[in-house]
């Protein structure tokens, strides 16, 4: 089991964890990881994008002048392509990009991301995640205790209304909960801090 060791929000030294290895030292499955990325993004868009096909723009029933003896090119519409307010060619149109993922990879993928920020030394145990208000002040004294200068991902075991507003101003600091937790959340983000609580739930859900 990988020891890590606990700090709490002045980033301070409270005491260390043991981590399950089988949730926080498996082996690196980096196209698993690819997949279950690409699964995420591609679920992440609407599809809802629409432009109008020259057989669906209104008008352009009539033919635009004679076929001969103008001197111009030939055409038979005032809605086709080349025209302003014409259709457009090979329009986009709505559709489903959702892609599909069995859920023991999914977990598979989420355990081996985990295993590689234990690994690369870029997972951080917090003993609680708390304010006093919900101020930007606060969750910024926390980040600079734990030098997250990088871009980091904080995980709750509960989600707490005053933290997540408290970071949400901060660029480099993004919350959610433990039920939220995901691999493109760990693999986008140089550094994951976990609370207590969250390792916790993460073990008893991921064995």
């Amino acid at each position: 089991m990988a020891n890590v060791k606990v700090y709490d929000m002045k980033g301070a030294e409270v005491g260390s964890i043991d981590l399950n290895d089988a949730v926080f030292g498996a082996e690196y499955n980096e196209p698993l990881i690819h997949q279950a990325v690409v699964t995420y993004l591609a679920n992440q868009r609407q599809g809802t994008k629409s432009t109008l096909t020259r057989t669906e723009v209104r008008g352009g029933g009539v033919k635009p002048y004679r076929q001969k003896g103008t001197g111009r090119a030939r055409q038979g519409s005032i809605r086709a392509p080349q025209w302003i307010k014409g259709g457009v060619v090979f329009a986009p149109k709505s559709r489903d990009f959702s892609k599909k993922m069995n859920t023991t990879a999914r977990r598979g993928a989420l355990v081996s991301a985990l295993s590689k920020k234990v690994a690369d030394g870029e997972l951080l145990v917090v003993d609680s995640l708390h304010v006093s208000a919900p101020k930007t002040k606060e969750m910024e004294a926390f980040r600079k205790a734990l030098h997250l200068e990088k871009r980091t991902v904080v995980v709750m075991d509960e989600a707490n209304a005053d933290v997540i507003t408290a970071a949400r101003n901060l660029p480099t600091l993004h919350t959610i909960s433990v039920g939220e937790i995901n691999t493109y959340e760990i693999v986008a983000n140089a550094v994951v801090v976990l609370t207590k609580g969250s390792v916790k739930k993460l073990e008893e859900a991921l064995l």
